[in-house]
């Protein structure tokens, strides 16, 4: 068997904390019972021994199996890691969502993908990412009584996400402390119109919106002030035709939409300007997290 979770950027712009959607890079776990306890990562980690010996899913998986069969088992682990670690793409909301989808199906019992995200939440408290990462598509989404209630957007697939990945991360806890204490009335104004406009945009499939929507004044400036070069990114990606471009999550990963046909000549662009940097061109995903049997 056989769980997926795509990744995700979160925030878009104004919608802190609230906003996401998903892209078709994927991590995957396939699991069986077994002897012995096991664990094998192959791709994003897969040189790093710490996430053997302390690894978050299995630490969420045993606890959830428990909590359903009341016993312990072993099982074989084999990770086939893509979504880049500590870059803004939601590596951690997927390793909570695997883990959690994983323990229901080993244990045998069917679930919603609601119930599957008001379970991630305890693990992440904000719901930007771990919503698309479950759902897939556009998501707007808020905590009411430890429940995230949101809606989501179908994306079409004449659209294409050109992400810029950095050799280093920013991280979200460090970063956090950057932001400011309070904010005016004017900027928090700002934020809120904006960030409705944006989810307007999404659901009319008015793209050409996004420009002017995705603008922000709460976190955006400050964390990209962090690592100086996201400010030519998004430059150079608004010159080359983008039509949005923000940081994603916390960073450093740079994301971008535009429409198909101008992801190859984005993507060069960037290419060029940015030859230290990993540059993606991924299709948006609709489908969240995937079990197959």
């Amino acid at each position: 068997m056989i769980i997926s979770v795509p990744a995700t950027s979160a925030n878009l712009g104004p919608g802190f904390d609230t906003l996401g959607l998903s892209v078709d890079l994927r991590n995957r776990v396939e699991f069986k019972p077994s002897r012995f306890f096991s664990v094998s990562i192959k791709g994003e980690g897969e040189s790093n021994p710490r996430l053997k010996g302390n690894n978050m899913f299995v630490s969420i998986f045993n606890e959830h199996y428990q909590r359903l069969t009341h016993k312990k088992q072993n099982f074989k682990f084999q990770f086939y890691n893509s979504i880049p670690l500590s870059r803004g793409l939601g590596s951690s909301s997927a390793v909570i969502v695997s883990a959690i989808a994983t323990a229901h199906e080993a244990a045998g019992v069917r679930v919603s993908k609601r119930r599957i995200l008001n379970h991630a939440l305890v693990y992440e408290s904000h719901p930007d990412n771990i919503t698309p990462a479950v759902m897939g598509g556009f998501n707007v989404a808020t905590v009411e009584k430890n429940k995230v209630f949101s809606q989501k957007k179908h994306l079409p697939d004449y659209l294409r996400a050109v992400v810029v990945i950095p050799d280093k991360p920013i991280s979200t806890a460090k970063s956090r402390t950057t932001l400011p204490k309070s904010y005016s009335k004017e900027n928090a104004v700002f934020n809120v119109s904006h960030a409705a406009l944006t989810v307007a945009a999404f659901f009319n499939e008015d793209w050409e919106m996004l420009k002017i929507a995705t603008q922000d004044r709460f976190h955006q400036k400050a964390r990209m002030k962090m690592m100086p070069e996201l400010f030519t990114i998004q430059k150079t990606a608004y010159e080359q035709g983008a039509l949005m471009s923000t940081l994603s999550g916390s960073g450093s990963t740079f994301f971008s939409l535009c429409y198909d046909e101008d992801a190859a000549g984005l993507a060069a662009r960037l290419e060029q300007r940015f030859p230290q940097f990993a540059v993606k061109i991924l299709n948006l995903d609709n489908h969240g997290l995937t079990v197959e049997r």
